[in-house]
């Protein structure tokens, strides 16, 4: 399979033996992570983006991080978040369709392997991934699996706790250190470590293997947009007709 060379991560925590009642699946997870033009996820263009895999301590295995040339503008709300701008972009990042094409083999060779693909608010990510495909002539991960998306699984299963539910966070919650936010390295990993800490507090709730808890998060990512939806339409942010989307993980 397609996978990133192997990289020191400084960042890693200590290597911990995976716990005898963890799930298995957690030996090896896949990580990603995109950086973009904007939040409109068909629209809108990778800048920096990055993909691996994390061993059962957190530890990175191998990753590979990408810059691109998106093509267009990078409107300045964007670089404030991720820090690139659009001359910078144009001068350092590859062509896009180049990186499109090995972001997606990287992750389809993971995910032919069997490993799930963790990705924090993965409707995001992989949408976007999607359309860049199709606008680039890149056959696309129609429909990625197995995921794991920690805001997914985070919100159904503390669906009351108080507070922003960013990456940042909910890593902050789960004791999981985040030091580069929107670099996508960074995020990625850190996504893989809060996976790996609602995976083992929730152990006796989830499913027991990757795919049967990426089919309930298909479930529920509908109910909770839906709870969205009731909630926007009551404080009048949204029209009862243009409800949330809540397809997962690809819309």
């Amino acid at each position: 399979m397609t996978i990133p060379r192997p990289v020191p991560d400084p960042g890693a925590p200590a290597p911990v033996p995976l716990r005898a009642d963890s799930p298995p699946w957690l030996r090896v997870i896949g990580v990603f992570d995109l950086e973009t033009t904007g939040v409109d996820v068909r629209a809108d263009r990778v800048v920096t983006a990055h993909v691996g895999l994390l061993d059962a301590s957190g530890a990175a295995i191998c990753g590979r991080s990408w810059r691109a040339d998106p093509g267009v503008v990078i409107p300045a709300a964007a670089t404030a978040v991720h820090g690139i701008s659009t001359a910078e972009a144009r001068a350092t990042g590859r062509p896009a369709g180049e990186v499109v094409a090995e972001i997606v083999g990287c992750l389809r060779g993971i995910l032919d392997a069997g490993i799930p693909v963790v990705a924090y608010n993965a409707a995001y990510d992989f949408s976007l991934l999607h359309h860049e495909a199709l606008r680039h002539g890149v056959a696309p991960l129609d429909q990625p699996n197995p995921v794991f998306d920690p805001l997914v699984i985070d919100r159904h299963y503390d669906r009351f706790r108080r507070g922003k539910r960013t990456l940042a966070k909910v890593a902050e919650h789960y004791a999981v250190p985040l030091e580069e936010a929107h670099e996508a390295a960074a995020d990625a990993r850190a996504a893989g470590r809060v996976a790996h800490a609602l995976a083992r507090r929730y152990r006796d709730a989830l499913p027991s293997t990757a795919r049967a808890v990426h089919v309930e998060q298909i479930a529920w990512a509908r109910d909770q947009a839906a709870s969205l939806t009731e909630y926007f339409v009551r404080i009048g942010r949204i029209d009862p007709a243009e409800p949330v989307d809540g397809t997962w993980p690809v819309r």
